[in-house]
């Protein structure tokens, strides 16, 4: 049985502790608002960009003219896997989730006889990956020292996937991310950038009326590097929103279980006080008797 100083002892460390999870989740409030809204700005943008491209990508459909990132190499035997995960942990299971779908997809992949390749952005996720499939991985980004992921940080990862691509390093890629949808969920998610998909939105038909100059061709050339940026960038927002949203859901249980243990060991030291004392009391009436 733990003496009462121990007791005591563990009841301030956990105070403690509850302290900073209560400051984390303060913390991640604060910059899940500012991480909410960017994720939900960049949404409209992204839907209207994907309907256009789609109108695009549907006019011009299996011509030979099609621009690479469109019509891909004409095989799937080398898959890229882009997964994206933070560069912090204390955030429940939003770096796990991820993780396990890039791990199930990657197994997949192996089962049926191809070749996998992994870049990482965000060294969470490398740390997972490494055990299981370290011998894959092919580069890593570290977005350790930015403060606030903006556009240029997504422009430059598109820009080493493209170059990989461009050199015949892999004929599919794939982005792994966590989609926001509330504080308490976030949908790990697996979207195909190369080649391109594209839906087109519901009533988006009339787009359909309008003629092109220069041609789709030229203008998809142009614009799908951009489409590729575009999604890894609002896949970054949509991180940073599901990072903040998991850890403060984290931490606002951390910081509850730590006050139930408060109260937990509060009564065991409570209980540990009254029968020392009742043992002195009990050693002194006895010594007053024997007198």
């Amino acid at each position: 049985m733990p003496s009462l100083k121990d007791l005591k002892n563990r009841i301030e460390s956990v105070k403690s502790t509850r302290k900073i999870t209560k400051a984390m989740q303060m913390v991640a409030a604060a910059k899940l608002r500012r991480a909410q809204e960017a994720a939900e700005q960049s949404r409209p943008y992204t839907e209207r960009f994907n309907a256009v491209m789609a109108n695009l990508a549907a006019s011009v459909g299996g011509s030979d003219s099609a621009p690479k990132l469109l019509s891909g190499t004409g095989s799937d035997k080398v898959q890229l896997l882009i997964v994206m995960t933070s560069e912090r942990g204390l955030c429940g299971g939003f770096n796990s989730n991820i993780a396990k779908l890039a791990k199930t997809h990657a197994a997949k992949l192996q089962a049926e006889g191809k070749e996998v390749k992994i870049l990482t952005v965000g060294k969470k996720g490398r740390d997972q990956l490494k055990r299981d499939f370290g011998s894959l991985s092919v580069g890593h980004v570290d977005l350790t020292e930015v403060k606030r992921v903006g556009y240029a940080d997504a422009q430059g990862i598109a820009k080493d996937v493209l170059a990989r691509f461009d050199g015949g390093e892999f004929d599919v890629a794939t982005i792994f991310y966590a989609k926001f949808v509330n504080v308490v969920s976030q949908i790990p998610t697996a979207q195909q950038i190369i080649p391109a998909k594209f839906e087109a939105a519901e009533g988006d038909e009339a787009s359909t009326l309008f003629d092109y100059e220069p041609d789709e061709e030229a203008i998809l050339a142009d614009l799908l590097p951009r489409g590729v940026a575009t999604q890894i960038f609002s896949a970054l927002l949509e991180n940073g929103a599901s990072e903040q949203g998991a850890r403060m859901s984290a931490m606002d249980n951390a910081t509850r279980n730590a006050g139930e243990m408060i109260d937990k060991l509060t009564i065991e030291f409570n209980r540990s006080r009254q029968a020392v004392i009742t043992n002195e009391l009990i050693e002194i009436i006895s010594g007053a008797e024997a007198l």
